[in-house]
């Protein structure tokens, strides 16, 4: 049986080949246009195939209703010598199979450059597909270290080959602003650049004296967007609020608890003290951000972040304090939940689905997706409070920790050690959940946070192989630790041909 990750749900192979050559034509069915393009181009590099459209055909790409069972991201993939057949209920699922399809084909298949003198054979084989869990995510920073939309295009096709189906692009924060937001251009004019970095963890003094920045214009946002969706991958945005804005306030230091003062940029890590205020304004400036956020994504989910707000700034704020009375809360710390509960509303209004990271697991509006990250005794708490429930936590998750012990290993974010078996043994249903919270865990998904992380290479030698274990985990379900390293031993011969840059 060929080594593929995530492992398919049931796969059977039988001696014999399909060969793909010059003479190998699509049949297509309607609505499987958009499977057809991303076959053709995703082979076209290495083979050279043109693989036209002819209703006489020897590779079926079919919507088929009846498969209905399969869900959204399902499939059936059946190989014999003179025919190949993918058929799927929804086009998501026709994408997943092509993935498939791509790994069952020579390592050559996945090379940029020609690659002739190959026999492209497909083996024989009846593979049913069907995810564990829907979410399976991956998050990249790129407010701590702007990385150019080309790379995140690459970024999008390594997620596409393991089968996620949300890139978590995490946009703004205290050390940058990568969106552009048209009312308010000092976002990413002054916003998205920094003096310098900090080089060590946080609280220390050290910097490296060299200026950092960058940010996207909306064309290429909603180029990668598109992008993404022809390899059914949706991409969330995530903009922080009302904490992690020391960028949003070096631009507009009027949205902050001290208007008068002339902010910077943050050039240090951690968290900082500087928050959104709680004025009118603010709302109204939320709400324009989020409203051109929702333009530019069409992503069900917008993630408002909403975690490591410290409210000392609201707690001496006469205008933070009077704002509390008014609305009839305990203190200036509860400005929290009601600073989200507004934003929440406001998103729910426009159709989508407002997302956070969650402290307790108990501390969001009911209305919000939580991220449980400190302890997965978060999940369940939320879960069972009705909330649907994203599992990143931290010791399987965070791909900005060391990945051994090793001194050899570049700097990582202090913390535990995540290594492969860390991450493939998570499973993000809790132990003690029973059917009707379990059902309300959506998935799982890795973060990579990156105060210390420059580069695409670095990025790939943190994310690879240890996304591998996620993607099948979430994809499979609980598999065994032999069976998936055995897999992953051939696998990474494909990361190989890709060039990935990945840990040995």
């Amino acid at each position: 049986m060929p080594a593929l990750v995530p492992r398919p749900t049931q796969a059977a192979f039988r001696p014999g080949h399909f060969s793909l050559d010059d003479d190998t034509a699509l049949h297509i069915g309607a609505g499987a246009e958009p499977a057809a393009d991303l076959l053709r181009t995703l082979l076209a590099p290495a083979t050279g195939l043109a693989l036209p459209r002819s209703p006489e055909g020897q590779f079926t790409l079919a919507l088929d209703s009846a498969l209905g069972h399969l869900g959204e991201e399902g499939y059936i993939l059946s190989v014999d010598p003179h025919t190949a057949l993918l058929r799927a209920a929804h086009p998501t699922g026709l994408l997943r199979g092509i993935q498939t399809i791509r790994q069952l084909l020579p390592l050559e298949a996945l090379s940029a450059i020609p690659r002739p003198g190959t026999r492209w054979l497909l083996p024989c084989a009846e593979i049913t597909d069907i995810p564990q869990h829907p979410w399976r995510g991956a998050m990249l920073d790129v407010a701590r270290h702007f990385q150019p939309v080309s790379y995140l295009r690459r970024y999008v096709d390594l997620l596409a080959l393991h089968k996620i189906s949300v890139f978590h692009l995490h946009l703004t924060d205290d050390q940058g602003w990568r969106m552009p937001v048209a009312a308010y251009p000092k976002l990413t004019e002054i916003g998205g650049h920094r003096t310098q970095s900090q080089t060590g963890p946080a609280g220390g003094d050290a910097f490296d004296g060299v200026p950092h920045g960058g940010a996207y214009t909306r064309a290429e946002l909603e180029g990668l967007v598109r992008y993404a969706a022809a390899r059914g991958v949706t991409v969330m945005p995530e903009i922080e609020m009302p904490g992690h804005v020391r960028a949003a306030l070096a631009a507009y230091p009027r949205l902050g608890n001290h208007p008068e003062r002339a902010l910077d940029v943050w050039t240090r890590w951690g968290v900082c003290d500087t928050v959104l205020g709680v004025h009118d304004e603010v709302l109204d400036f939320c709400r324009t951000v989020l409203d051109e956020v929702m333009d530019v994504f069409p992503s069900p989910y917008i993630h408002v972040g909403g975690e490591e707000c410290p409210t000392t700034e609201w707690t001496h704020s006469v205008a933070a304090r009077e704002r509390a009375v008014s609305q009839g809360l305990a203190d200036p710390e509860a400005l929290h939940g009601w600073f989200l509960a507004r934003i929440g509303d406001f998103l729910v209004g426009r159709g989508r689905r407002p997302i956070g990271w969650a402290e307790t697991g108990a501390e969001l509006p009911l209305d919000f997706t939580v991220m449980t990250w400190r302890d997965p005794a978060h999940t369940l708490t939320a879960a069972r409070r009705g909330h649907p429930v994203v599992s990143a936590y931290h010791r399987a998750t965070y791909l900005d920790y060391a990945q051994t012990g090793g001194a050899h290993e570049p700097r990582a974010q202090p913390g535990p050690v995540v290594d492969l078996r860390a991450v493939h043994a998570h499973d993000p249903v809790p132990e003690d959940a029973d059917d009707r919270a379990a059902g309300r865990v959506l998935g799982t998904q890795t973060q990579l946070w990156t105060e210390f992380v420059t580069t695409p290479a670095h990025i790939e030698y943190l994310t690879y192989p240890r996304l591998c274990a996620l993607a099948d985990r979430g994809w499979s379900g609980a598999t065994d630790w032999a069976d998936f390293s055995s897999r992953l031993a051939e696998h990474t011969a494909r990361l190989d041909a890709l060039g990935v840059e990945r840990h040995p």
